[in-house]
């Protein structure tokens, strides 16, 4: 059991049918040493009170590994205040999103509230994408866009179903939609170790540089293979600005949060790593929607080269624009 005041959070998405379910349960079984906190999101269930204790007709059940799951709807507060209270009981919470839900709202407040952030530090967001189902998901629905351009690990889950070539072209496909994310694959009796895989993968070794090369995809996405000729991916790019000079932070998150509030219509994500004059900390730009969340990550490295990376994924947005924008935010001489 962990000793340590804090837990990280970590929310699990994906479209309905997914798989999010069987690989929750993975987790449980291949971590039985680590104790979870689970707040499922579904819709129909009854809220809960805060002071609810662990019993199954009051919708809060002790699994058999000792693991908390309740339910999360308008309490989500008073349920972090449950979770804060008994923290000894367990060493992390795991958010299982309901399959048509937007991951932006979920995570929002863990990036948006200070004392949720002091408590609840925000891991990542791990979304199961459906092998068989996806494309049709993409051009069909706005949530499942949302959920792949949002998440930090996709899990290409199902690839039993598919051929060796598909699950290359979806890798494609995926890298376009979201560059940022770490992109795995899986299936129900085979899933990877994602702890080993998320938590040891460094933000600024492997975030910005994928194997396939894409380190700028500034262009409208090219549509997957002919048989699956969708339209659901025109018009959303991504663009990585790079910049050698310090941010003024005041200036900085001035701009950028009244770019949010007033021009960032179609903005699915933007997340960067962010060198800010006189701070020796590497600092992690988030948005969520219209809220910003600038929050320190780790000291420089000695030998490290400063410069800030920033990752910008929506639609209709040019990137002069964007490189205009934040470089009026750079430190002046």
């Amino acid at each position: 059991m962990s000793d340590k005041t804090t837990r990280p959070v970590t929310i699990l998405t994906g479209f309905l049918g997914a798989g999010k379910t069987t690989f929750l349960n993975h987790m449980l079984q291949q971590y039985p040493d680590r104790n979870y906190a689970i707040i499922e999101n579904e819709y129909g269930k009854e809220s809960i009170d805060s002071e609810l204790i662990l019993r199954a007709e009051d919708g809060i059940v002790e699994l058999n590994n000792g693991c908390l799951c309740c339910t999360l709807n308008d309490s989500l507060y008073d349920i972090l205040n449950t979770l804060y209270e008994r923290r000894d009981e367990y060493d992390e919470v795991i958010i299982e999103a309901t399959g048509i839900a937007d991951p932006r709202g979920l995570v929002a407040p863990f990036l948006s509230n200070y004392s949720i952030k002091k408590q609840f530090p925000f891991n990542r967001i791990i979304c199961l994408v459906d092998a068989e189902q996806v494309e049709d998901q993409l051009r069909t629905t706005e949530e499942a866009i949302h959920q792949i351009t949002f998440s930090d690990v996709l899990l290409i889950n199902k690839i039993d179903l598919i051929s060796t070539d598909r699950i290359t072209e979806l890798k494609r496909l995926l890298n376009r939609l979201n560059p940022i994310a770490e992109i795995i694959t899986g299936s129900k009796d085979d899933y990877p170790s994602i702890e080993q895989s998320a938590r040891n993968a460094d933000l600024d070794e492997g975030i910005f540089d994928h194997s396939s090369g894409v380190t700028d995809n500034s262009q409208p996405i090219a549509k997957p293979h002919e048989h699956h000729h969708h339209d659901h991916t025109d018009g959303v790019v991504s663009h990585t600005l790079v910049f050698d000079k310090p941010f003024d932070y005041t200036i900085l998150h001035m701009r950028v949060l009244g770019f949010l509030t007033f021009q960032a219509e179609g903005l699915y994500r933007m997340k960067g790593l962010i060198w800010v004059s006189h701070s020796d900390q590497q600092m992690l730009l988030q948005s969520v929607g219209s809220r910003l969340s600038i929050d320190d990550k780790r000291p420089w490295k000695d030998a490290e080269i400063r410069q800030s990376k920033i990752v910008v994924i929506g639609r209709g947005f040019q990137k002069k624009s964007l490189e205009k924008m934040f470089t009026q935010c750079l430190k002046k001489v």
